[in-house]
């Protein structure tokens, strides 16, 4: 877990120029982080630094170091968690929408997802795609006419957004507990 000053530090970074306009905010980032742990493999920090900020390349002075040390404690956290059989809160603003927070997590989860599709797919795709429902609806990203409706549906969105929990937990062992 971030501390409000890490947090701040770390939106600092993410909304500077000249990636700001297109940089994930930290619920992204969060999301972002979390399906990097829970997938098939560990995205290393640059590339996720690179898909954070929309960026194609790191900066010349390579990834700020809070970026990096902020990103590794999320995944440790992240990861202790999950090992131990607990589920991951997702994070939640302290004033403003939750559902924006909540769609600005499932996207940043689903660009990681994007990133590494074939990976994810691989191995159980059935089961890795009705897992992925829940983050694929309320990301925003696609134009889905189902998709479409769970968004505007307030009850159908509270149940997907109730069942992430699970899902990441699902995905989590899927591929990484022991067969």
């Amino acid at each position: 877990m971030l501390t409000n000053p890490e947090i701040e530090a770390l939106e600092d970074i993410l909304f500077a120029e000249p990636w700001g306009d297109e940089a994930l905010d930290f619920f992204g980032l969060h999301g972002l982080v979390c399906a990097s742990v829970v997938g098939p493999g560990t995205i290393p920090t640059d590339a996720l630094f690179c898909l954070a900020t929309g960026t194609d390349q790191v900066p010349e002075g390579g990834v700020p170091d809070s970026f990096r040390t902020a990103v590794e404690k999320l995944a440790s956290g992240m990861s202790s968690l999950l090992d131990m059989g607990q589920p991951l809160e997702l994070p939640e603003p302290e004033d403003g929408d939750p559902m924006n927070a909540l769609e600005n997590w499932c996207a940043g989860f689903v660009d990681a997802f994007l990133e590494h599709e074939d990976d994810w797919l691989e191995e159980n795709e059935k089961e890795t795609a009705d897992l992925m429902v829940p983050m694929l609806a309320l990301s925003g990203l696609f134009d889905d006419e189902d998709f479409q409706r769970v968004r505007k549906d307030e009850k159908l969105s509270q149940q997907m957004a109730d069942a992430i929990p699970d899902s990441i937990t699902d995905l989590y062992l899927l591929f990484h507990a022991p067969d």
